[in-house]
């Protein structure tokens, strides 16, 4: 599967959704620089989570940028998503095709160029390493040295994504090491300073 390496942000929610969020990810996606977008919400109910995705689902196709969901297979088919993400724990990737088909599937591999191997040899669509720096978003069991990707890059041709703690000072680094798309999340949504139309600025 062929993705646009200009719009080389994957954007993932917060985990709480709230009124102001709709407009403040349509300023984002106006800079056309997010090429995908994760929901990611641990807490609510299905019928909540379903309510969310719908919103978001429109927006995301407004401005040609892949909607995902995070863990939920099943939300993922009923929301016709564009794919789901998975980590080591959750449905394998067999069991996620025989639901969403031929639909983007991406996979977790912390810091492991074997778990990597096993992702693309059952097709995954993109491997997600991480975290590569310490993340506001959710606590770090498992740190990945920046020079992994370029070892990845020469054995394996699936799209890298990098993961964790990533913000205006460090986002280059991961990009020049062949890193494809840099999933952000707290810089963008609990930024201190800046509004995420601003922090989204310093990125592109």
């Amino acid at each position: 599967m062929r993705f646009n390496n200009k719009k080389f942000i994957y954007l993932i929610s917060p985990l709480k959704i709230k009124k102001s969020f709709y407009n403040d990810l349509i300023e984002v996606l106006k800079y056309k620089k997010v090429g995908f977008f994760q929901l990611r919400l641990k807490r609510q109910n299905f019928k909540k989570k379903l309510l969310i995705g719908k919103k978001i689902k429109k927006i995301c196709k407004k401005y040609d940028v892949k909607f995902l969901i995070n863990d939920d297979v099943n939300l993922s088919k009923k929301l016709n998503a564009d794919g789901c993400h998975l980590g080591q724990k959750d449905m394998n990737i067999f069991e996620a095709r025989k639901l969403i088909g031929k639909k983007i599937i991406g996979i977790t591999c912390h810091n492991s160029i074997k778990l990597a191997n096993i992702a693309a040899k059952n097709k995954a669509d993109y491997i997600a390493f991480g975290a590569f720096y310490s993340s506001k978003t959710k606590k770090v069991k498992y740190v990945a040295p920046i020079r992994i990707l370029k070892k990845v890059r020469k054995i394996i041709k699936t799209p890298i994504v990098a993961i964790g703690g990533i913000n205006s000072s460090n986002y280059k680094k991961l990009l020049l090491n062949k890193a494809n798309f840099l999933a952000i999340s707290g810089y963008i949504w609990k930024n201190k300073k800046l509004k995420p139309k601003d922090a989204i600025k310093n990125i592109i």
